[in-house]
This record gives structure tokens, sequence and C-alpha cells, in this order.
């Protein structure tokens, strides 16, 4: 049985590492947690980059899972998805669905990338864990919730808090 603190393809966690870094530098996010201002064309070329790599990566091992690459790697394949094209996420739902089944990803990283899925299809979020900046002066709100009054159980059963929690929360009943 492979050890589950030591990923089977460690190379292959490096550049995944490599690859979440880059996404995030461009949205503005530093090393040190510090946020500078984020650069609209370098996201779109990073994340065009990330998403062919993360593709040939799927073709040749599937999903990047928690064996194969180690927690850190696993949850930056999951952000490149999180970034990518509304047909790749689609692709690389079903995979991460499959990866949570086997044990090979976080319920978690299955609730934020189907509430994004869910955005991008323009539906209401499951999971409450999308956010959009609206441009009316409010800044970033919770996109819209199916069924409200049972969204904590919903975020219970993938291992999320409550959602009162959160102090972003606005959810609209």
């Amino acid at each position: 049985m492979p050890d589950p603190t030591k990923p089977q393809q460690p190379e292959l966690a490096e550049d995944l590492l490599r690859r979440m870094a880059a996404d995030q530098h461009a949205r503005g996010v530093r090393p040190d947690g510090s946020l500078d201002g984020r650069d609209v064309e370098l996201m779109r070329i990073v994340d065009a980059e990330n998403t062919a790599a993360l593709q040939r990566i799927i073709d040749k091992h599937g999903w990047p899972g928690l064996s194969l690459v180690g927690e850190q790697a696993a949850n930056a394949a999951w952000l490149i998805a999180q970034h990518a094209g509304l047909d790749f996420q689609l692709r690389a739902l079903d995979l991460i669905r499959d990866a949570v089944e086997h044990g090979e990803a976080a319920s978690q990283l299955l609730a934020m990338l189907t509430d994004r899925v869910l955005m991008q299809q323009q539906q209401p979020q499951l999971y409450g864990t999308q956010y959009l900046d609206r441009h009316d002066g409010r800044g970033f709100q919770l996109w819209d919730v199916f069924d409200p009054d049972n969204l904590d159980a919903r975020r219970a059963e993938v291992g999320l808090g409550p959602a009162a929690d959160d102090p972003e929360q606005r959810i609209p009943h």
C-alpha cells in the first residue's frame, strides 16, 4: 500500500504547486499572503496554460488525487480547475466526484467546484461558497443560494462549517 504522506509523483506535485503559485500571483496574492493588484491579462494567460497542463496530467494519470500528488498539490489541481473555463470545469467536476468517492479528494473541493459551475451556468449554488462582485458598490456578495433554509445541512454533509460562521455570508431568503 502506498505511503499516504508521500506522493507517488513528487515531480508532478511540484509542478502543480508552481502552477498554483503562478495562479495566485496573477490574482495579486503574494507569498507572504499580502494582496497586490491583480493582472487580468496575466490571469488569462496563466489560466490557459494551467488548464492545458492539467488536461495533459489528467490524460496521463487521471485526476491528480491525494495518493498521486499529496494534499497540497491535489488542492492546487482543484484551484486550477476552479479558474478554468466551464467546459473544463464540467469534466473536472466528474473526476473530482469520483476522486471523493475513492478517498482521493476532499468533499469540500467538490462542493466549491459544484458551486462555481452552477454560478457559471447562472444557477443558484448549493453550498454557499461562491461570491461575485456585481459592481454595484457593495463589493463581493454571496452568489444566489438554492434552498437557503437547508444550506447549513448541505454544508455539513460535505464538511463545511455553518454559513453564519462566515461574516461575509449574505444569504437571500
